[in-house]
């Protein structure tokens, strides 16, 4: 028979998650194996991985989960830099849903007792149809781990004797009073869960937020590309049209030149009036063909012009991502040395993401290279005074911490070379 101590030794187990069911079980002690590198999961290559610590008691009742995450490499072996003492955590836990045996220490993003590892944890699912605690339960149950139960130990029951039979009365008076105290407890557990489902609904808003938010990023992206490729294209069309007209011009001062041998060259004229009637006739044609030609590419570059145009314009499409920050009021915010947090109302935005920097530049009131100047020296405070050999002296200086203060020449150099 397994003693009470042998049994707890195994009773915790690492849960892999995945879009709210269980991919994979294991004991404590293999995913430990994980840990020391001396295996690997081929199939989670370059993975981040949810994962969930549960102990259990020797009733194979949950008692405690830690909702954490773990990075696999190419390899498909676990970071060797994870370091989060979940064990530990899982102690310290505060109160959770009840799993059977009472409320549970549970420990997830929006629940952590210490802040620095929240970062590294995640917050479970409560949704109807998608609860992972209700996934978990399922799966304790099932124990495809082979867990062995600990079957209380049964004790001799004392026969009451006459003088005893008193006590026994108080103690079903005191029993009188239980449902009332488990409906406080049956409460008070309701709250707690109503509470924990409002932190996880939180924590699903904030990353539906930062997925928007990098959709909208990648969105603007294209849409800067296909206007950079919209304004080349435009440009060339227009080189285009310059270098006909200047074709047309050069065939205008080749006509007309003509036309003055012809008038200078009235004995000429008589003999050689077929050839030149011939020559005439075709420069006419080719002048009316680069003329439709012209024509063709100044309706071509008036079609860019309004195509262009519209593009700058137009009104976001509807439930597209730039729609959604619009209707919503949502403002963007970035962060720029010498001016902080700056926040980007809806029609900034594509003001911003064309050149961040002189956006920047231009809330401190500077111009563009100016504030590329100071920032150059914020990030690196040396000294730039160069030798003839175009050697740097790079001797560390104060920081001016404000691009309004910076005086290019005297604050990015030492006091030797200030002078």
């Amino acid at each position: 028979m397994v003693s009470a101590d042998q049994a707890t030794d195994g009773y915790s187990a690492v849960f892999f998650m995945e879009e709210g069911r269980i991919a994979r079980q294991m004991r404590a002690s293999e995913f430990g194996a994980f840990l020391d590198g001396y295996v690997g999961l081929s199939d989670l290559a370059e993975t981040d991985v949810k994962a969930v610590l549960i102990e259990l008691g020797g009733d194979l009742l949950v008692r405690s989960l830690v909702f954490f995450r773990i990075w696999f490499d190419e390899e498909g072996r676990a970071d060797t830099s994870w370091n989060i003492p979940i064990e530990a955590l899982a102690k310290d836990g505060a109160k959770g849903p009840d799993m059977g045996a009472g409320p549970i220490r549970l420990v997830c993003r929006s629940q952590c007792p210490d802040p620095k590892f929240a970062k590294e944890l995640w917050d479970p699912d409560m949704t109807p149809g998608n609860n992972h605690f209700l996934a978990i339960r399922k799966a304790v149950e099932s124990n495809t781990l082979r867990f062995q139960k600990i079957e209380p130990v049964e004790e001799d029951i004392p026969v009451l004797n006459a003088k005893e039979e008193p006590a026994k009365k108080k103690e079903t008076e005191k029993e009188d009073e239980t449902p009332a105290s488990e409906d406080r407890a049956r409460l008070a557990q309701l709250i707690r869960e109503q509470r924990l489902r409002i932190k996880t609904l939180q924590s699903v808003h904030r990353d539906s937020l930062a997925d928007l938010q990098r959709e909208h990023r990648n969105e603007m992206q294209s849409l800067r590309s296909e206007m950079a490729d919209l304004e080349q294209k435009y440009e060339r069309q227009r080189l285009t049209s310059e270098q006909l007209k200047q074709r047309l011009s050069e065939r205008n001062e080749q006509y007309l030149s003509i036309q003055e041998q012809i008038g200078s060259a009235d004995e000429d004229k008589k003999r050689d009036d077929a050839n030149v009637g011939a020559e005439l006739v075709l420069l006419r044609e080719q002048l009316e063909r680069k003329q439709r030609e012209l024509e063709m590419r100044d309706e071509k570059i008036v079609s860019l012009e309004e195509e262009n145009h519209e593009l700058r314009h137009r009104e976001p499409p509807e439930n597209s991502i730039l729609d959604h920050l619009r209707k919503q009021s949502v403002f963007l915010v970035a962060y720029h040395a010498g001016v902080g947090h700056v926040t980007l109302p809806f029609e900034d935005i594509e003001t911003y993401f064309t050149n961040p920097v002189a956006y920047a530049a231009e809330r401190c009131g500077m111009n563009e290279p100016a504030y590329r100047e100071w920032l150059e020296h914020y990030e690196n405070p040396v000294c730039c005074h160069k030798d003839g050999d175009d050697n740097q002296c790079d001797e560390p200086i104060m920081r001016v911490s404000q691009p309004a203060e910076f005086r290019p020449g005297v604050d990015d150099r030492c006091e030797q070379h200030q002078a």
